[in-house]
């Protein structure tokens, strides 16, 4: 959320924000309503204020038994009653331009591209070698039918379609993957791990900017009004919502698994087989809480530990900066990696890094204390896939594959497959 003073202070600079990231909101007419609103709310605390001042004059004319308290007396009702219109015209505009101010999204990042679609991003750095075997790569449906893995019809009957069944090797891959990362996270680069609920309420999904835009993205629990996590950075960092943080605790760095759950799944085709695109998928997220001055040098090392998985891991990818256009609502600055998947021939998204400044801070209320003069400040925000499956599957399937349609395991995950060094087919 933006502070309603900069928005009326700004309005270029906001309306530049509302075009560049194709958002349909009526600016003026919310700036008209704000100022109706102060209008009334000036008016309204001058007849409180005469309406006091009335009030006492009776008190001290009815203790002197003067002549006219009785006109005064008709006089205050007068005041009451109008009071109570304007009064009422206030509470009929606030939660229209509350939710008006729900829907003005963040300003983008000066350094970020101008653009409207995917086209208008930019490759910023890219790491590993493109694999060029010597044999006919598989996709990775090939291979996890191959290996046995996966098993997408039985996930249909389950649930419905755009679901997966991991199965055997599988199932171990996915929770070898992220005990890796969740390991590399905590012990290396400092985070908090916690483990979070799945479902949150109204209030968490409103505070990180979920709602009320993406509700019909979002898997929700009619009877309890609870939804079912998009992704952990919902309710990792609503832990502090509504919190005063001292500043020499920050920056706070919390880690999470969780399953995430979304309701679209895309178009159907080719693009969207197999893991590409599901309703239901693990990932490992971060979460920053840190102070206003350093939080775009935060996300540069938020991008960095995310990037070291995919290192570790073995994976080529490309860092590639958002431009106005495909960064979320919420975002000022986001960076992607995508992963290279060589059998599909196609650059996979794995991880989004986002810098929200103070927007979702002001949503959800978390606010830290100056070390040096005791003012309060809302904190900046920061979160990213560290990393997100079930896209990364694909890419170590696709860039491990050997020509017999084994899978070799990278070292840095064979710990956490009991030091198996590849995933071999049942039945070759």
């Amino acid at each position: 959320m933006l502070d309603i003073k900069f928005i009326r202070e700004n309005p270029d600079v906001v309306k530049k924000a509302i075009k560049d990231k194709g958002v349909e909101l009526d600016l003026d007419g919310l700036l008209e309503l704000e100022a109706r609103k102060r209008k009334l709310t000036t008016e309204l605390e001058s007849l409180k204020y005469k309406k006091n001042l009335l009030s006492e004059e009776i008190a001290k004319m009815m203790m002197g038994e003067k002549a006219g308290a009785k006109d005064l007396v008709s006089d205050a009702k007068a005041l009451s009653q109008k009071v109570a219109e304007i009064k009422q015209k206030v509470e009929e505009i606030e939660p229209k331009l509350a939710n008006l101010l729900l829907n003005v999204p963040n300003i983008c990042h000066k350094s970020i591209p101008v653009g409207a679609g995917a086209k208008a991003n930019k490759v910023v750095r890219s790491w590993g070698k493109l694999p060029k075997p010597n044999f006919k790569l598989r996709n990775h449906l090939e291979l996890a039918e191959h290996l046995g893995i996966l098993d997408f019809n039985r996930a249909a009957k389950i649930s419905g379609s755009n679901f997966v069944l991991f199965m055997g090797q599988g199932a171990r891959l996915e929770r070898g993957l992220y005990n890796f990362m969740l390991d590399l996270h905590t012990k290396k680069h400092g985070y908090t791990e916690v483990f979070p609920p799945f479902l949150v309420n109204r209030a968490s999904m409103i505070g990180t900017g979920q709602l009320p835009k993406l509700e019909e993205d979002m898997y929700r629990l009619k009877d309890d009004d609870l939804f079912l996590i998009p992704t952990a950075e919902v309710p990792v960092t609503n832990i502090h919502r509504n919190e005063i943080l001292k500043e020499e605790e920050l920056p706070k760095r919390y880690t999470a698994y969780t399953a995430c759950f979304r309701r679209e799944a895309g178009s159907y085709g080719k693009e969207t087989r197999g893991l590409t695109r599901v309703h239901q998928f693990d990932k490992v997220e971060l979460v920053k809480f840190v102070a206003r001055e350093n939080s775009f040098d935060e996300l540069e090392s938020l991008v960095q530990d995310a990037e070291e998985v995919l290192q570790l891991l073995e994976i080529p990818y490309r860092v590639v900066v958002l431009c106005t256009g495909e960064i979320s609502f919420s975002g000022s600055k986001c960076y992607d990696l995508e992963a290279w998947a060589p059998g599909d021939k196609v650059w996979l998204e794995v991880s989004s890094c986002s810098n929200f400044t103070d927007f979702q801070a002001r949503r959800a209320n978390i606010r830290y204390r100056s070390s040096k003069d005791g003012n309060l400040s809302f904190v900046h925000t920061l979160n990213g896939s560290g990393i997100a499956l079930a896209r990364t599957v694909i890419a170590l399937l696709e860039n491990h594959q050997k020509p017999d349609g084994s899978v070799a395991i990278p070292g840095a995950l064979q710990p956490y497959m009991d030091g198996q060094t590849e995933l071999k087919a049942l039945n070759p």
